[in-house]
């Protein structure tokens, strides 16, 4: 009888670098809080743009004033988020690599 010795080597089989929900974690997790910053510099230069160009439009003003708090309280949200997930890494002592 022939047994087969089947190892998973993570250097030849890259998915098998992705064996718990941490991992996942850990790769997704940077990369959206990058996008989150872009976002918002996108839409705070938008907003910076449609004030700039309102033309003493209170009604313009406004909206890209609203355009602005959003777009801060979404930078405001991430960070907090980010800092939550630090502490619970921290409490349960768990290595976060970001």
């Amino acid at each position: 009888m022939v047994y087969a010795d089947f190892t998973i080597d993570e250097t030849t089989f890259p998915p098998a670098r992705v064996a718990n929900i941490g991992t996942i974690l850990n790769t997704i997790l940077p990369l959206l809080i990058l996008g989150a910053a872009l976002l918002f510099l996108v839409m705070f230069l938008l907003a910076g743009f449609q004030w700039l160009t309102a033309g003493g439009s209170m009604d313009n003003v406004k909206k890209a004033q609203k355009t602005m708090s959003f777009a801060v309280l979404g930078l405001v949200v991430v960070v907090v988020s980010y800092t939550i997930v630090k502490l619970i890494g921290f409490i349960l002592q768990i290595t976060l690599p970001f």
